[in-house]
């Protein structure tokens, strides 16, 4: 059994076990991997540390290097709770279109579909090329867990 670090596309983490790689990217790719928060299928696995094995004992990976972290002021965290508020917002009222974002946003921009709120993914070359077209967009922000 392999134990995977998961997350779905609204940022939520999980783990789940799978009896191999290859039952896992099968059950994913047949939408059966699901966020427990959400209830996204989109989901992805995360970088995790093996734990690897040697006869009877198993040797623990090398512990991560520590990272700088900072305590949040009462603002920063309201500053933080609003940005949640804004992309979850987002989320629930605009259209989801996916990897046609920059597609589809020409296509409203030019009167060829109907103008409507989308949100999508969209590379930074995508997006510096709809931006010299006059067409607004700006990117979705991705904001921390509570535990950061």
């Amino acid at each position: 059994m392999i134990k995977y670090a998961l997350a779905c596309e609204q940022a939520h983490e999980f783990e789940s076990w799978f009896p191999t790689s290859d039952a896992f990217e099968a059950q994913r790719k047949r939408g059966l991997v699901t966020c427990p928060f959400c209830d996204s299928a989109k989901v992805e696995k995360q970088i995790m540390a093996p734990s690897l094995t040697r006869g009877e004992k198993a040797v623990a990976p090398a512990p991560p290097e520590p990272q700088p972290v900072a305590a949040l002021s009462e603002k920063d965290r309201e500053l933080r709770a609003m940005v949640r508020a804004l992309r979850e917002h987002v989320m629930t009222s605009a259209e989801n279109v996916g990897r046609g974002f920059a597609e589809e946003a020409r296509k409203m921009h030019y009167g060829e579909a109907d103008q409507r709120s989308i949100y999508g993914e969209a590379n930074g070359e995508e997006a510096r090329a709809l931006l010299e077209e006059g067409i607004e967009v700006m990117p979705l922000p991705i904001v921390p867990d509570d535990r950061n």
